[in-house]
């Protein structure tokens, strides 16, 4: 199974941020939409960070509530690790694994394509280990 496939059944919805939005603006974002991560983009939606719940963490155990008031830029991941619509669940599996991180922005053609989460990819995973235990079964009935 391929991100490809992945972007195809949930979509290529990605909420983005501009990095000199306040990181209050951000937070807003994130728990209005219930979601971990925004992805960072310029205006032609290159990406250029990712912030995290966790980097929004870092920084306020760093400088107190008054970092809500800083832009995103202060605060995001400016090193995105990235994937593309070729990468298999596995890849992603591993990925997310080494980098201990939930979520991997899609890129295509030097552009924001999309957002694989940790959920999708578990989704995914029991969906494919679900369909391999009923072919077994499949076989099994008709041997």
């Amino acid at each position: 199974m391929t991100v490809k496939a992945i972007l195809d059944s949930k979509g290529h919805d990605v909420l983005t941020l501009g990095p000199n939005e306040k990181l209050s603006v951000a937070i807003r974002i994130l728990a209005e939409n219930r979601v971990g991560a925004l992805v960072i983009t310029n205006e032609d939606r290159k990406i250029v960070g990712i912030l995290s719940e966790r980097d929004i963490v870092r920084v306020i155990d760093r400088e107190g509530a008054g970092a809500l008031d800083r832009s995103v830029r202060t605060a995001m991941t400016p090193k995105v690790n990235i994937c593309n619509e070729n990468h298999t669940v596995n890849e992603l599996m591993e990925i997310m694994t080494a980098g201990r991180f939930r979520h991997l922005p899609v890129e295509k053609d030097g552009m924001l394509y999309g957002i694989i989460s940790i959920g999708d990819v578990v989704k995914r995973r029991i969906q494919d280990a679900e369909r391999e235990a009923e072919e077994i079964k499949a076989y099994i009935a008709t041997a």
